[in-house]
């Protein structure tokens, strides 16, 4: 809630920045690109260190740095210092956001990690549709600077308790850092960013993502201790989820572009009252997250993902021919309780089939994918704009949605009730074992997975 808090607060408090410091709009978009581009790179090297050193120790490193890195942008005495201190938000924020999914991989058995991720979902839309007003409430009474303020005290508290509870201490593994795979990665995504942030122009890091990317992926083929295991960049669970994040993710952020222009410049609505309509979209984004632990469990991650993806699309084109006050509201909360239901499910299967061991660079790459994809989705919507009419962005978002719908079928189905267990020692027993041993994950919970259960 604080990251994502943070960042939509300070979407409405950047003309007051401008002003104040007598920065150009360049300088003051450096401010949300530095920190993307540093969050970016690093989340999945992050992950690495927490399932290495422990989940806990880089949550809190992340949230004490994050506090005090807040605390530093409200005392900033000019830009350029703000842009410095948002990029070391974006490094603390990259250790601390894969390190609560890895924590709630280790807290909790896999089959009920649903409901641990609808409320982690819920919350951070809490904190998306309270971000606006709470920013312009806070900037209108006392100035930009206290919106930093906000961060600090939750940021210290959550950080001490981290630290102050005990932690599960982690064997030895033997196997070192991939630290030249983690300076490629970082290298190929941070560019990536800077390339989609710089559309529709052409930037040099373009080609150096390539480059990198290409490096990187040699270079994981060849090493002994890879940064992402194959485990899960093999799995074909985890690709199709992290595919269907970015695209989702890619058409609610590019559809909300475009919708902005739609309402205030095609409709011409005051911004209060467009912020009023699209209100719907985040009730039903935090009403779809405990929703969605439902759907999970009676119908499976590929069902319920391919039919909030279905919502999904039907809410964008609903929304692209929209222009009273009731269409374009259930519009809006097509699109919310169709994206919530995707994050939570594709969510759910990227930590839940990576081993626990893992589950910080499972948390990293479900966090990479969610911070590439609304990039994407802005960029291609403004470059669409920039061609023809406002909502034609909003027809090709909803056809590019549907469009990823058969890479759900690469997802896990509906959960199967483990078979009763045999009396120990009997033939039926032994013979069975070689079966079930098969393809089981085991971790700190004691209870084995079969390869049939979701």
């Amino acid at each position: 809630m604080v990251v994502a808090l943070d960042g939509t607060v300070l979407t409405v408090t950047q003309p007051t920045l401008r002003r104040d410091l007598h920065a150009t709009f360049t300088q003051v978009q450096w401010t949300s690109t530095g920190y993307l581009v540093a969050v970016a790179g690093l989340l999945v090297f992050a992950g690495r260190l927490g399932d290495r050193y422990g989940h806990r120790r880089t949550f809190a490193l992340g949230m004490l740095g994050f506090g005090v890195a807040s605390a530093g942008i409200a005392l900033a005495p000019d830009i350029g210092w703000v842009i410095a201190l948002r990029i070391a938000q974006g490094v603390f924020g990259a250790l601390l956001q894969p390190a609560t999914l890895g924590m709630l991989r280790a807290a909790y058995p896999p089959e009920r990690l649903r409901t641990p991720i609808a409320v982690r979902t819920a919350c951070i839309g809490v904190a998306a549709a309270a971000g606006p007003v709470l920013g312009g409430a806070l900037t209108t009474q006392f100035g930009w600077r206290a919106v930093f303020l906000l961060n600090i005290v939750p940021a210290l508290l959550f950080g001490v308790l981290a630290l102050r509870t005990r932690e599960r201490p982690r064997p030895p593994t033997g196997v070192p850092l991939d630290l030249p795979g983690a300076l490629l990665l970082a290298v190929a995504l941070a560019c990536l960013v800077h390339s989609l942030v710089t559309l529709p122009g052409v930037a040099w890091s373009a080609p150096v993502a390539l480059l990198a990317g290409a490096a990187f992926v040699r270079h994981e083929r060849r090493t002994r201790s890879p940064l992402v295991p194959p485990g899960i960049v093999g799995s074909p669970a985890v690709g199709a989820a992290l595919g269907v994040l970015v695209t989702a993710s890619a058409a609610l952020h590019g559809g909300l572009l475009a919708c902005v222009y739609v309402l205030q410049d095609d409709l011409g609505l005051t911004p209060l009252r467009s912020a009023l309509l699209s209100l719907p979209l985040a009730v039903l984004l935090v009403a779809a997250a405990p929703a969605s632990a439902v759907l999970l469990r009676r119908s499976g991650a590929r069902v319920t993902v391919a039919g909030a993806m279905t919502v999904l699309a039907a809410g964008l084109l609903a929304l692209s021919g929209a222009s009273g006050p009731v269409a374009l509201c259930a519009g809006f909360a097509l699109v919310g309780a169709g994206f919530g239901t995707v994050m939570v499910a594709a969510t759910h299967v990227v930590v839940r089939q990576a081993p626990a061991e893992s589950a910080g660079v499972a948390g990293g790459l479900q966090q990479t994918a969610m911070n590439v994809g609304p990039l994407l989705g802005v960029a291609s919507a403004t470059v669409l704009m920039g061609l023809g009419a406002a909502r034609s962005p909003l027809v090709l978002l909803a056809f590019a949605v549907a469009a990823a719908l058969p890479v759900c079928r690469a997802l896990p189905g509906r959960s199967r009730p483990a078979p009763p267990a045999l009396p120990t020692g009997s033939a039926a027993a032994g013979s069975d074992a070689t079966h079930t041993d098969h393809g089981v994950e085991r971790g700190p919970h004691t209870r084995p997975l079969r390869d049939h259960e979701v």
